[in-house]
């Protein structure tokens, strides 16, 4: 027996040993923000961690709680970043996709971004999230996969930013019109190649792309809402009759996901798999590259034409 601890404060400490090193990835660590003077903005995970280098620019440090390669969902906090979130001038986080980050973070010190755009509502399978222990949110938190709303947060952000730091607040406020520009230029870059194809119905491995679908007018059909959670054998089925329905050839599976359901489901409706990227974690090029990518992807799998 441990004298003097709870056995919520013993947890406590060895899930902090356990991730200890997590706090120091992405492009910057809490002791580099606190030895370059620079503001430290802490990023949830990548999207908004692109997001805030590009708004932040050399003003600030960013650095991000999800190492390359991890699901957002699974991040728990160790005492490293508690104490990065405790000591930076703004978090930037989506409240619904780690349950971790919304219980640390500082109400008056974060920025979160579903709060700066409209929102899609849950996935039609939200039920099996909060079955499962998840965070219960009344909306779809996946809103960088649309690049109109993801330009909207850029530009609130700047205003956060400046707020956090005066001295730059105009800094922030033009790299923040230049980022929405960009991801408008991007935005209309995916709206044009999509607008000829000959299929709309996306059936997905989890609901993650409602907003990407939602912008473009397609169809989402999503296996699963929660990408670690094992569909039913009647969802399958349901899905499988739906692609049947809706003449699908490929269905998709995704980065940091097993592709096995998904390969299961493409067998027995005479589909191929093909990957489509939901960008919670750092892709290899960066979000522009990877949203490109998605399109051609897209265009492949839907049978867009030129």
């Amino acid at each position: 027996m441990m004298s003097g601890f709870s056995r919520s404060s013993a947890a406590g400490l060895l899930a902090a040993a356990s991730v200890l090193t997590l706090a120091a990835c992405g492009s910057g660590s809490a002791e580099t923000a606190a030895t370059s003077g620079k503001p430290e903005v802490v990023a949830a995970f990548y999207p908004l961690q692109w997001l805030s280098e590009q708004v932040g620019g050399s003003d600030v440090q960013v650095s991000v709680l999800t190492s390359p390669g991890v699901e957002p969902h699974d991040v728990e906090l160790g005492i490293q970043q508690v104490t990065a979130l405790r000591d930076a001038a703004l978090t930037v986080y989506i409240k619904g996709i780690q349950p971790a980050v919304d219980d640390a973070v500082d109400a008056d010190k974060s920025f979160d971004a579903a709060t700066a755009v409209a929102t899609l509502p849950a996935g039609e399978h939200a039920e099996e999230e909060e079955a499962h222990g998840h965070e219960e949110v009344s909306y779809d938190p996946h809103l960088w996969l649309d690049p109109a709303r993801l330009a909207t947060v850029a530009t609130k952000l700047g205003e956060r930013l400046g707020a956090a730091d005066p001295a730059h607040a105009q800094a922030y406020k033009d790299r923040a019109a230049g980022t929405a520009a960009t991801l408008g230029a991007l935005d209309q870059e995916i709206a044009k190649g999509l607008t000829t194809c000959k299929s709309k119905t996306l059936v997905t491995a989890h609901e993650a792309f409602g907003y990407l679908a939602d912008r473009y007018k397609l169809k989402q059909i999503g296996i699963t809402l929660d990408p670690e959670t094992e569909p039913s054998p009647a969802r399958l089925s349901e899905v499988a009759k739906l692609a049947r329905a809706e003449g699908v050839s490929t269905i998709f599976t995704e980065t940091l996901v097993n592709p096995k359901v998904a390969e299961v489901l493409a067998n027995e409706v005479g589909a191929k798999t093909a990957v489509l990227d939901p960008l919670e974690s750092k892709p290899s090029g960066d979000y522009l590259s990877a949203m490109r990518d998605n399109l051609k992807t897209l265009q492949t799998a839907l049978g867009c034409t030129a």
